[in-house]
């Protein structure tokens, strides 16, 4: 660690000195673009969140590990895709795995087995990218213009009680701007010496019956990655986003309607998307495609309180020949209903139901079985926030909700909270929550026709997690703001993939079991009015271990592909009214079970208001060098200096 913080230092001292270099006359920008972040470190601390209770709450009370990312953050970062943007959370690990797919998870089972991360619930808009395929999300599918993006709330920690199942480890909740604040045209282009670029706009206005709305598109493309080792991988890509939104006002009624379709043309590289015994040498490309419509309806009631009714659409494709093809179609209504304050209680219910119709197209190396499948998920909670004097405050919750494979699963959930003073708050929590089954759990088979090595999981069960955290977010001054949360997670249940006892195939179980301990720990300093530093740490050590009867060695090892620890420092500097400078250092520890080394990576990007409505910049990745971050040696993909340019205008 201290290896890190002297590397860390001297990177942000070159960077002071780079600074100083670029310090030259330059043209102003306008009044109020002086200021380093849109918002100063006191008034982050009282900024409106909503993952952790569905309603507004100030960050600096909401009793739970929640960093924010804001929309500078993600300009200052230089970032052209979400995932990448991700990795300004500290509290969560992003791990590249090739040109378009990552795994990203927070406090660990990053992998278990053959699959990528599946305890993580991501939101955009209010409308869930979970797949029932496997639980997780097709990061190469969730294309948004990130010049429009609010901000990113990332809770660590159990979700279950406001969100459902699968929100195990934590909740990404991604909020795009309304259309009201995204009026007039903007244009931007991007490219980088590896091949990759892009383009995107926006245009926005108001119609005669003041509906305000806008329309946004986006092209992006990256060519192949090196190989560790030497060669290349086969990861290119190609995709399109194109969207609209509309928000307007009645009387005491607020409307939105967001509308996105995108398609993806992606090269899959070995030992491609399902990775099988015996599998295919020759890999065709990837047909990722899909569209969504989803529409909200919030009143404000005369008593205080508010009703939100939520539906959406969603159709995907995604064929990855010749291994499979899956076509799914989701509809998903929720209900909420915020009741007025009854004396020192706050009380909250609503409902959720979901169905979606999958169909899956089989090949001879992998099958799902039943081919087609329609499922259904539906869901009651009610959370009940209990005021017991001016400092303390008591959240009891708890939600059941049905799934296709375990049916009823119970998610309670207590947090406690003391607020010292407005700048002091402790918080603690205990809850349970679970990862249902999905269909590469229950349904597939390998190959994809007789003789079988893999039977499916005719006895999966849900995964199950009991976690217990204790947290401190303060804010001393006007200038310093932190945030520390200490966590104990107990497992069981976990997936495994077992030999029968006969020793003829395998099957799926859930024979693994085990506790995860660890620290988060994040904060914000500014030294002077256009200087910031922020840091993030992470540690994390997990015990898991088989159950009588488990044989899943290898998935053992699998389920640990988690780093030990992780750090971030950022520093975000401005030069004058006109030019700023970002520097960031991450450290990202070994992960022995995959042997992917540690590694630090160094980024900067250097940004100039040329005049009022256009801004150019300069980004850096990994200027320090190259390195591989996820799956199997075999296949690393080593990401290395990359360097680029960005124009925006705005008009």
């Amino acid at each position: 660690m201290n290896v890190f913080i002297t590397y860390c230092c001297r990177n942000l001292v070159l960077a002071t000195g780079v600074a100083a270099w670029l310090a030259l006359p330059a043209m102003a920008a306008p009044a109020g673009q002086a200021d380093l972040a849109d918002l100063s470190i006191e008034e982050l601390a009282n900024i409106q969140v909503t993952s952790v209770s569905k309603r507004p709450e100030r960050l600096q009370d909401a009793p739970a590990a929640v960093f924010v990312i804001t929309a500078d953050d993600i300009r200052r970062s230089g970032a052209d895709t979400l995932p990448e943007a991700l990795r300004l959370a500290p509290n969560l690990h992003v791990a590249r795995v090739n040109g378009y797919a990552y795994s990203i998870s927070a406090r660990g089972q990053n992998s278990g087995g053959s699959v990528l991360s599946n305890k993580l619930l991501v939101l955009i808009d209010g409308r869930s990218v979970y797949t029932p395929l496997f639980a997780g999300v097709f990061w190469d599918a969730q294309e948004v213009l990130l010049e429009d993006v609010e901000r990113i709330e990332v809770v660590s920690g159990p979700g279950g009680v406001m969100w459902g199942l699968n929100a195990v480890n934590g909740v990404i909740n991604i909020t795009t701007r309304s259309a009201r604040d995204t009026q007039g045209g903007m244009l931007a282009l991007q490219g980088a010496n590896d091949g990759s670029g892009g383009a995107a706009f926006r245009q926005g206005g108001t119609s005669t019956g003041g509906v305000a709305w806008r329309a946004y598109g986006k092209y992006t493309r990256r060519d192949d990655s090196d190989r560790v080792g030497g060669g290349r991988i086969d990861d290119r890509y190609r995709r399109t986003h194109a969207g609209v939104r509309a928000d307007w006002e009645q009387g005491g009624d607020r409307y939105s309607v967001i509308g996105n379709v995108y398609q993806g043309r992606l090269d899959q590289p070995q030992p491609g998307e399902i990775a099988v015994p015996g599998g295919p040498t020759e890999l065709d490309r990837v047909r990722s495609d899909g569209a969504n419509l989803t529409a909200r309806w919030q009143r404000q009631l005369a008593d205080g309180g508010d009703v939100t009714v939520q539906a959406y659409l969603d159709h995907t494709v995604r064929e990855s020949p010749p291994l499979f093809g899956e076509r799914l179609t989701t509809a998903d209504l929720q209900f909420q209903h915020t009741l007025p304050a009854a004396g020192r209680h706050g009380l909250m219910w609503g409902a959720n139901y979901r169905q979606t119709r999958d169909r899956v197209d089989n090949s001879r190396y992998v099958a799902f079985l039943p081919a087609d499948t329609n499922q259904r998920w539906g869901s009651l909670f009610v959370q009940d926030e209990i005021a017991l004097d001016d400092a303390w405050r008591l959240t009891l919750g708890g939600r059941a909700e049905y799934n296709h494979y375990t049916g009823v699963e119970w998610l309670p959930s207590a947090r406690l909270s003391w607020r010292m003073s407005p700048q002091h708050a402790f918080w603690a929590s205990a809850a349970r929550t679970v990862r249902a089954p999905a269909r590469l759990d229950a349904d597939a088979w390998v190959p994809g026709q007789p003789p079988f090595i893999l039977r499916g999981g005719p006895r999966v069960r849900s995964e199950v997690a009991r976690v217990i955290e204790l947290g401190y977010r303060g804010q001393p001054t006007a200038a310093l703001s932190y945030s520390v949360t200490l966590f104990h997670t107990d497992y069981d249940h976990l997936r495994t993939q077992e030999l029968d006892s006969s020793g003829s195939y395998l099957l799926f179980d859930n024979l693994m079991e085990g506790r995860a301990s660890g620290i988060e720990a994040w904060g914000s300093w500014q030294p002077m009015p256009r200087w910031r530093l922020s840091a993030g740490w992470t540690a994390l050590h997990q015990r898991l271990h088989l159950k009588p009867g488990g044989n899943d060695v290898a998935g053992l090892r699998a389920a640990r592909r988690d780093p030990s620890h992780t750090a971030q420092l950022r520093s975000s500097y401005n030069i004058d009214d006109a030019r700023e400078i970002d520097v960031t250092v991450r450290r990202v520890g070994e992960m022995p079970a995959s042997r992917v080394a540690s590694y630090t990576a160094l980024d900067a990007r250097f940004g100039w208001r040329v005049r009022p409505g256009l801004a150019l910049s300069v980004f850096g990745e990994n200027l320090n060098g190259g390195h591989a971050e996820f799956g199997s040696s075999t296949y690393w993909a080593e990401y290395e200096r990359r360097v680029g340019v960005k124009v925006r205008w705005d008009y």
